[in-house]
């Protein structure tokens, strides 16, 4: 299989939510502007997209209480934007002076609070087929679903392996999980707006993203509610918080009736 020199080596979760009643306006912001001109247009972006979570979706989020957002159910839209491995410091250093330049110009939406908001950096995936969709690939390809879990545990490279080299390769081997890619968040700069969450004990943790080839609704339960009696069965660590998404339907306002 050929190694190919384009490298996935960072990106940007951004979980928001819409005030309540600004909905449609937030949405058109968003997808028209400010994905652009906040992310897109900056050095060595390779993709984004963006998903939702409706109101039944968010009802699948667990634990009932985490330290990732004040509330769990918090949070409709979901932004994720892939960085290249050679450019991720360089996009880091131009979205904190293009996030600035927009509030200047007042460019950015008031009626929005961000629920997580942070960079992460890759550090791999376990895939389902032996030759799938590479993960720079993968949010150009059109899965249908996401899902997204935080998990924490005390030895973080012990947790990792374990998830990727024992837990992953047993659950996704029959399953609509294309493949789970693993990160660990950077430090949100000095520099950062004031309304970016900061969040303690990061060191401690692990995102996974898990991308399906159906809706994840249809297998959340015996995926990814038993994925945290396996994680902590295991005893390397708990799932603090887990939800699932849908993709956005560019260009129009679908899902924005139906966060709620």
């Amino acid at each position: 299989m050929t190694d190919y020199p384009i490298k996935l080596g960072s990106i940007l979760f951004t979980l928001v939510e819409p005030h309540k009643g600004h909905e449609v306006d937030y949405n058109r912001w968003y997808e028209r502007d400010h994905f652009y001109a906040g992310c897109m247009v900056g050095p060595g972006i390779l993709a984004g997209k963006r998903w939702v979570a409706t109101k039944p979706y968010k009802e699948l989020r667990y634990p009932e209480s985490t330290p990732i957002a004040k509330d769990p159910k918090l949070g409709s839209y979901l932004a994720t934007y892939w960085i290249e491995a050679s450019q991720s410091q360089e996009w880091g250093a131009w979205g904190g002076k293009e996030v600035h330049r927009l509030h200047k110009e007042d460019r950015m939406f008031e009626e929005r609070d961000h629920i997580h908001t942070k960079m992460y950096r890759y550090r791999g995936g376990v895939s389902r087929d032996p030759d799938g969709v590479p993960p720079e690939i993968a949010l150009d390809h059109g899965f249908k679903g996401l899902a997204v879990t935080f998990v924490e545990g005390e030895d973080r490279k012990l947790l990792d392996r374990w998830y990727r080299e024992t837990y992953l390769p047993r659950a996704q081997q029959v399953s609509p999980v294309a493949m789970t890619l693993a990160f660990t968040a950077i430090p949100i700069p000095s520099d950062a707006p004031g309304d970016v969450p900061r969040v303690a004990d990061d060191e401690k943790r692990m995102l996974y993203l898990s991308f399906l080839d159906s809706d994840p609704m249809e297998v959340w339960d015996p995926l990814f509610v038993k994925q945290a009696e396996e994680v902590e069965a295991g005893g390397f660590g708990r799932v603090i918080w887990a939800g699932a998404f849908i993709p956005t339907i560019p260009g129009t306002d679908t899902y924005t009736d139906q966060l709620w």
